[in-house]
């Protein structure tokens, strides 16, 4: 391990002396590149200098304690090499964490499908309530939200929304949401007052780039049509819905959002590129069969992830068995205790299968 902490070291000075160059500043592409690999190595360079430097505190300890004979030096002497001891285990955990190695599609933006599952109306009303959850926790990340396709229910709720979330990490942050989320509550619909139990699918996507996944238009099948929704200057009056239909898997894609055809086309071309990407990386991930297994779950739209529990007020993730008595907070975007638990979860995974 401290070989390769060496080596990147030794490549991170390389970077800083090469971003320093005259000529790199007139050479944008060069320059992107050296900043983004910067941009990498810079958490595993600071935290091996850390490391390095509490080392070098334990030895000068160990060696002033050989020579020092004052018993209140000796003792200072003492509690400042238990205090640089108890720092050693996190800080070579922490090493061995930011060497894992990272997914490519960490610091893409995401597109994001949630589907109505069962319980009718009362899944609607859920699938609406999942939706605002999301964007009222890339709000608190200061992350870019955007309408891609939406179909209502005559109740306010959500039948399908999709939309996207632009900023950065927002992929690392949210791939562990992809799944079915269950709700278990007395629907206003109800007049017996009996608990119902209704369902939601996620499906959380990287953001797929033409280098990612090369789209053949010649796939493609275009339609437009007159978009409709609660109102509007362009609703029913021209067509500009667009609707894509990728031939050889028969996905098909809607979009109506946008006043302009041109944008619904280009919105339903990112949804469709990033379906397709998502499918390539489930073929991957079939073929890593046993490391897949030994991950949280980031992607079987079937696997029953989360339940939303009103009469409890909890909600209860049952891949990593974490129970949180903080409903209201959590579907008004409080999502940080989840996300950073399912992150170490999987790190803690990770971590097991490369030191077995």
């Amino acid at each position: 391990m401290f070989d390769k902490l060496e080596d990147l070291a030794a490549r991170f000075e390389e970077i800083m002396n090469e971003l320093a160059e005259p000529g790199t500043a007139s050479d944008p592409e060069r320059m992107t590149r050296l900043m983004k690999e910067q941009s990498a190595l810079q958490p595993v360079v600071e935290t091996y200098e850390r490391y390095k430097k509490n080392r070098q505190n334990i030895e000068d300890c160990l060696t002033l304690l050989d020579e020092e004979k004052d018993e209140e030096m000796r003792e200072m002497l003492k509690e400042e090499l238990s205090d640089a001891r108890a720092k050693e285990a996190p800080l070579e955990k922490e090493l061995k964490i930011l060497l894992l190695p990272k997914d490519p599609n960490d610091s893409k933006n995401v597109i994001v499908e949630i589907r109505a599952g069962a319980g009718g109306d009362e899944a609607a009303l859920f699938a609406a309530e999942i939706y605002r959850m999301y964007v009222r926790f890339a709000e608190t990340q200061r992350w870019k939200t955007e309408m891609i396709s939406l179909n209502e229910s005559g109740i306010g709720g959500f039948k399908e929304v999709t939309f996207m979330i632009s900023g950065n990490g927002a992929f690392s942050k949210l791939k562990y949401e992809s799944g079915v989320h269950r709700v278990q509550r007395v629907p206003e619909t109800e007049s017996g007052g009996r608990i119902h139990t209704s369902t939601c699918t996620v499906a959380i996507m990287p953001e797929a780039e033409e280098i990612d996944f090369h789209l053949d238009l010649n796939e493609c099948r275009f339609d437009v049509f007159r978009a409709s929704g609660n109102g509007g200057q362009c609703v029913n009056t021209t067509d500009s819905a667009v609707r894509l239909t990728h031939i050889p898997t028969g996905i098909v894609i809607s979009c109506q959002d946008e006043k302009s055809q041109l944008k619904n086309k280009d919105k339903a071309l990112k949804v469709l590129r990033s379906r397709l990407y998502e499918l390539e990386l489930e073929k991957q991930h079939d073929a890593e069969a046993q490391a897949r297994r030994s991950q949280i779950g980031t992607g079987d739209r079937s696997e029953k992830i989360r339940t939303y529990n009103f009469p409890q007020g909890r909600v209860t993730d049952h891949r990593i068995k974490l129970t949180m008595h903080r409903l209201p907070e959590v579907l008004n975007g409080d999502l940080s205790e989840l996300i950073d638990s399912l992150t170490a979860a999987d790190q803690a995974a990770k971590l097991l299968q490369v030191n077995s």
